[in-house]
């Protein structure tokens, strides 16, 4: 599966879904995006990891500088990572809590919940 980042609007957040190898070679794509959904005035972003069934240390870096850059427009990010997601399990959720940052960020487990204001994030 090629990496492809795809983006559309959820009422008032920007949803980016990615897919794929999240890795050194891919994590500038993926940075680029959240940086020009940022440009174009959203501070309430939403990345899909569902089908990300690779994650290495650069692409949790670009999660991680996503994360900074939107507290710093005082915005909203929530990441989509399901228990059961690209084949065999959340790779990405699994490396989150390996590396003690998963409880960083505000994790739902599908869409309708990401950009709804009705329900919590997942615990860590």
């Amino acid at each position: 599966m090629a990496f492809k980042v795809t983006g559309v609007e959820q009422g008032e957040w920007a949803v980016l879904g990615v897919s794929g190898e999240l890795d050194l070679v891919t994590s500038p794509v993926l940075r680029q995006r959240v940086h020009d959904a940022v440009a174009e005035g959203y501070h309430s972003l939403v990345l899909d990891l569902s089908d990300v069934f690779f994650c290495d240390s650069s692409g949790v870096g670009v999660l991680i500088a996503a994360r900074r850059l939107i507290r710093s427009c005082r915005g909203r990010l929530r990441l989509i990572l399901p228990a059961q997601g690209a084949s065999d399990g959340s790779h990405v959720n699994r490396v989150l809590g390996a590396l003690g940052v998963r409880r960083l960020f505000d994790v739902y487990p599908d869409m309708d919940s990401a950009v709804s204001d009705e329900e919590g994030p997942l615990s860590a």
